[in-house]
């Protein structure tokens, strides 16, 4: 089969791709052909070597596709289910052996490419937007890079919620999609200052949700009202250098977070049911989500490229036939 392998760490070129063998599931695997395969800034931290990895490694952990076989121990899966996983390591590859409790069903209605990039966007903005910050209704909340993958569903979880949505982007098209999506006010980024931010919020926003990291995180900083949560979850422009925390008293008595999803989907039980909130939203249309690009298999440089430039819209997927 034809798979994704990184043997050094680096830049997008370190993203090979090669021939090997196709995996045997083990007790409590399935064997998964993938369909289309989601690409998410993780990936490239794990390529760049931010994140620890051992090399050689296929890289990816989401995708979605059909089963091909099940190992010992899979009762309740059977050869032709349509599936999709996240946090499922080498998923750069035409076929993939994954755990059965990593899997959710894909319900009829959910195209492959929406399939494959559902959880890891998906399940993100829903644990952001639940457990990690003390807003309520009539609250003003701001989203950076709300025209991504994640910062799209989080504006539409926000205002179903009834919060006020502020989000910045870098473009005017980029922009009119965050208004669609319900965004109350959008800021491009040059105009994106801590004052028009407090000006629009009437005094500073109840919490921020950063995933740029960065370039963004004293803008986000000053933006808080006072007791307000900065709620860092990203690091798209790169890693945000360490904090003193007496800023935090300086800028209100105010509290910063830096989650990460396997935390909130730590048991199988509250991985499916986050991803059944998250599917039901899209197949009953109160949730959309918008596939920005697509690359063949091949191509993932290209793809990781696309990502890191900032330039894409909602998320990326890998062809795994091309």
């Amino acid at each position: 089969m034809r798979a994704v392998q990184i043997s050094e760490h680096g830049g997008p070129d370190v993203l090979v791709p090669v021939e090997v063998d196709i995996p045997s599931p083990g007790p409590g695997e399935v064997l998964v052909r993938t369909t289309a395969i989601g690409v998410n800034y993780i990936d490239t931290y794990l390529r760049e070597g931010t994140y620890p990895s051992d090399l050689p490694f296929i890289p990816g952990s989401e995708g979605a596709g059909v089963i091909e076989s099940v190992g010992e121990g899979t009762p309740d899966l059977v050869a032709g289910d349509r599936v999709a996983w996240c946090q499922t390591p080498g998923s750069y590859a035409q076929y993939v052996a994954a755990p059965a409790e990593s899997l959710v069903a894909v319900p009829d209605g959910l195209s492959d490419e929406v399939a494959a990039s559902m959880l890891l966007q998906g399940l993100t903005a829903h644990y952001l937007i639940t457990d990690t910050h003390r807003a309520s209704g009539g609250d003003t909340v701001l989203i950076t890079a709300g025209a991504g993958g994640v910062g799209q569903l989080l504006i539409q979880m926000a205002v179903a919620r009834g919060y006020r949505v502020v989000t910045t982007t870098s473009t005017e098209s980029k922009a009119q999609r965050c208004r669609d999506l319900g965004a109350h006010h959008v800021l491009l980024y040059p105009e994106a200052t801590p004052e028009r931010v407090r000006e629009l919020s009437e005094g500073g926003v109840t919490v921020v949700f950063d995933g740029v990291g960065r370039d963004t995180f004293d803008t986000s900083l000053a933006s808080l009202c006072p007791r307000g949560t900065l709620v860092l979850f990203g690091a798209a422009s790169g890693p945000v250098p360490p904090v003193d925390p007496q800023r935090l008293n300086a800028a209100g008595s105010v509290f910063l977070t830096r989650p990460k999803l396997a935390d909130f989907i730590a048991t199988t039980e509250e991985y499916r049911e986050r991803a059944a909130e998250v599917m039901e939203g899209l197949v009953d249309g109160s949730l959309s989500l918008e596939v920005g690009s697509t690359f063949g298999l091949s191509d993932a440089a290209g793809a990781h490229r696309e990502l890191q430039s900032r330039r894409t819209t909602g998320s990326v997927i890998l062809d795994p036939s091309g």
